[in-house]
């Protein structure tokens, strides 16, 4: 089994978003979730260290998506430390299916477990941050109004930039409904409505109206 010293250096040149402190969350939350719902820990260990992890490969195409990547790495870290095959495809397959933006979904317990903990931590307090982290890297501004196009089909215009509010119209306010466990529901409800006020909070704030 990987461990977290060895992961950590897996994610020394990865941006503030997606970070040693991001993969650690995910991974303390993946073990909460993983203990509530009967899922192999081991492979939900590995998973979470391993999701983010393709930087520290550095053979990987430029091409591919990160989770793809991770993939790949993951497979050689595990073949490395002597895991079954079977086993290192189970840990592939959760990394896989971890994205909001895959087309691929989670149908295993261990993948549903990995793919809850990493949206979470995209909700609530700490979702509201890395938004704006997020933004800031981009070199966006913090809140602009979307467009008319936008709130209507969630598609930027020409010269429209896409700030934390954007962001969150596009995929923050529709992390609950995709989460993938009872256990994971139960977090998400409350992340949920503190990131809902945080935006109409900030919106409100913007437009001097509070």
């Amino acid at each position: 089994m990987p461990s977290i010293e060895q992961a950590r250096a897996w994610y020394q040149n990865s941006d503030a978003v997606h970070d040693f402190d991001h993969v650690m969350r995910v991974y303390r939350l993946a073990e909460t979730l993983a203990e509530k719902e009967g899922a192999d820990i081991e492979i939900v260990r590995a998973a979470a260290l391993l999701h983010d992890a393709e930087s520290a490969s550095g053979d990987t195409d430029v091409r591919m998506d990160h989770h793809e990547a991770a993939a790949i790495f993951a497979g050689k870290v595990l073949a490395e430390e002597g895991w079954e095959e079977e086993r290192i495809k189970a840990v592939q397959y959760c990394i896989l299916t971890h994205r909001f933006r895959g087309d691929r979904q989670p149908n295993s317990i261990e993948a549903k477990v990995l793919f809850d903990a990493d949206k979470l931590d995209a909700i609530g307090a700490i979702g509201a941050a890395r938004a704006l982290a997020y933004a800031v890297l981009d070199g966006q501004p913090l809140y602009a109004e979307p467009s008319m196009t936008f709130q209507k089909a969630l598609k930027t215009e020409p010269g429209e930039p896409y700030t934390a509010y954007h962001e969150y119209l596009f995929k923050l306010s529709r992390l609950k409904d995709r989460i993938q466990t009872e256990s994971g529901k139960a977090f998400a409800n409350a992340r949920h409505e503190y990131l809902k006020g945080f935006f109409q909070q900030l919106r409100a704030e913007v437009q001097g109206q509070r």
